[in-house]
């Protein structure tokens, strides 16, 4: 009972004193102000430090806030350049596939004009899937003029022979199947053979002449002597010749001058066919003009 009376006491103190506090400020005001000026100083320091720390705490979260903001902004446009970059690059592969597209059709058409030849370009539109034959599938067929048994090169040099045509398309096998066979000749030596593909997915020259002087870096080229291909045209490079003893005859591994895993465009040489049936006619004609009385 004794405590509760003190508390009551001291209230009813705090509110008198706070009463007359506030009617000196009122009865008083000049007196009030200088003596309220004295004592907010050293209280005004003392209110200072947690309000410049709240002002701190405020400011740091108004910047943290601020940093955060910005960086979902820059995050956005990081994802935006990446888009705009990986659409430039798709581009950039596009127009580097158009110049590299117009490079060979420019060397396919002057290698055309220079030809005496006569040729149907044509594209390459798929592969053999099995591993029957190494060959390729062009969208030129009959109805272009190409027939089985007729030459295929490009500026670089021979790629193989025709050995399926139907009206819109035919097949193609690569100088490197062993199934191919196309009349070579050794530039340096003169010396003539024959070059097949091999199973390892080169060529090799045989049926050299075994005095013959041939050896590695020799360039080897079409002898002309059958109807698919004219004289001249570039098959390979030797890497390695083989003479046994025993042997009649040397071989001479090629290696292609045409890089047949990327062919595109070729050209197909319907010329020297034509001229081929064209002689064998003409010597018919002769034959059968001896044999009348």
């Amino acid at each position: 009972m004794a405590i509760s009376r003190s508390t009551y006491g001291s209230r009813r103190l705090a509110i008198v004193l706070f009463a007359l506090l506030l009617a000196g400020l009122f009865l008083f005001p000049s007196q009030s102000q200088g003596l309220l000026q004295y004592i907010g100083g050293p209280l005004g320091q003392i209110l200072s430090l947690p309000l410049a720390a709240f002002s701190s705490l405020d400011h740091g979260i108004s910047e943290t806030w601020d940093g955060y903001v910005a960086l979902q902004g820059v995050r956005e446009e990081n994802r935006q350049l990446r888009r705009d970059i990986e659409l430039l690059k798709g581009q950039n592969n596009q127009l580097w596939d158009s110049v590299a597209a117009t490079q060979r059709y420019e060397n396919l058409l002057n290698f055309k004009q220079q030809s005496s030849s006569r040729t149907v370009s044509a594209q390459v539109i798929g592969r053999d899937a099995t591993n029957w034959y190494r060959g390729v599938i062009l969208n030129k067929g009959e109805s272009d003029g190409v027939r089985s048994e007729m030459g295929v090169v490009t500026p670089a040099g021979v790629v193989g022979r025709i050995v399926k045509a139907n009206s819109t398309s035919s097949v193609v096998l690569l100088v490197t199947d062993p199934n191919n066979a196309i009349a070579g000749l050794v530039q340096r030596t003169r010396d003539e053979g024959i070059v097949e593909g091999t199973s390892h997915g080169r060529a090799r020259l045989k049926y050299i002449p075994l005095l013959s002087r041939v050896q590695p870096g020799d360039r080897v080229v079409t002898s002309g002597l059958t109807g698919a291909f004219p004289r001249g045209l570039a098959i390979g490079g030797l890497t390695q010749v083989e003479k046994s003893e025993g042997d009649l005859f040397q071989s001479a591994e090629i290696e292609p001058e045409v890089d047949l895993s990327k062919l595109d465009e070729v050209l197909v040489i319907t010329a020297p066919y034509e001229e081929a049936d064209a002689a064998q006619k003409l010597l018919q004609e002769i034959h059968g003009d001896r044999k009348k009385p």
